[in-house]
């Protein structure tokens, strides 16, 4: 596979109802656990997984249906179902002392893990993401929720995730080949395209749908963790996760320490993955875990 040198790291499963759930686990330490989104893997994270596993244990799943997870096509794909499976691998792993990395639904998965689990996290690290209601999404998202078209556009002609590398990476320098087949692999039939189309469908934009009642729980509960450090690195360029969701990460964690990538979109970590590192760094040593 052309992205494997980029992607070099050893592949572990958990069964969970017969299926495998992969994940990544490197280095020693206090644990990073970095949560992404749709549609891309834990093959986002790849430039921090290298990095900070030098100095920590790296955690870094890939959500049922997603990167190499097995792909159920009968499945509950719904954020309380990512939520239980996180949960499932990271009490299999008996990880205590958390560093969550937030990106897109790895915000509320990660954060809807930390309400039921307050004494295991300790720190933040949020790129674009939500994790509480929002009342609109781009119309370029809204019409894959619709029945029939969602299905053709997003599983049959590879809309969603096909486009991706080129909508959400505001350097398109960065899309070489090789980093573009590392996003698009495991995503490369019909059947694979499940969990993209489901984590769209699973978009709660009104309180009839049956998420919206979770999100809300989550959004009140982010209170919990308002001392809490947090580390907020925000692509500017970012078409989805407008600055309108950084404002309101802000209003909720006035604390927050906050850094604006202006030249960075959606894959904030693929734009600026050099800038990142070191703020990371300092972050965790800015605020050790007692």
């Amino acid at each position: 596979m052309a992205f494997r040198d980029l992607y070099p790291f050893r592949s572990h499963y958990l069964t969970l109802s017969g299926w495998k759930y992969h994940y990544v686990d490197e280095g020693s330490g206090d644990p990073l656990v970095m949560l992404h989104g749709n549609p891309t893997w834990s093959f986002y994270y790849r430039a921090l997984i290298a990095a900070f596993s030098l100095t920590h244990r790296v955690v870094a799943p890939d959500h049922m249906g997603c990167g190499l997870s097995d792909k159920p096509q009968a499945y509950s794909y719904t954020l309380a179902q990512h939520i239980n499976n996180l949960e499932a691998l990271l009490d299999t792993l008996k990880l205590e002392r958390l560093t969550l990395f937030l990106h897109d639904w790895g915000g509320p998965i990660g954060m809807g893990y930390a309400l039921r689990h307050p004494e295991r996290v300790k720190r933040f690290v949020v790129f674009n993401t939500a994790a509480f209601p929002a009342s609109r999404i781009p119309f370029r998202i809204n019409v894959c929720k619709l029945p029939g078209f969602g299905a053709l556009a997003v599983r049959g002609l590879n809309a969603f995730a096909g486009l991706a590398p080129t909508m959400a990476c505001a350097k398109r320098e960065r899309m070489t080949p090789a980093v573009k087949a590392g996003y698009l692999a495991p995503y490369d039939s019909y059947a694979n395209r499940v969990a993209i189309l489901r984590f769209v469908q699973d978009i709660p934009l009104r309180p009839s749908h049956p998420t919206y009642r979770l999100v809300e729980e989550i959004g009140r509960g982010l209170v919990l963790f308002k001392d809490h450090p947090m580390l907020i690195i925000w692509g500017a360029l970012d078409w989805c996760f407008t600055p309108d969701f950084l404002k309101e990460w802000q209003a909720q964690f006035p604390k927050a320490e906050v850094r604006l990538v202006p030249d960075a979109g959606h894959y904030v970590v693929e734009d600026a993955y050099e800038r990142i590192t070191p703020w990371v760094r300092e972050f965790l040593a800015k605020h050790p875990i007692a």
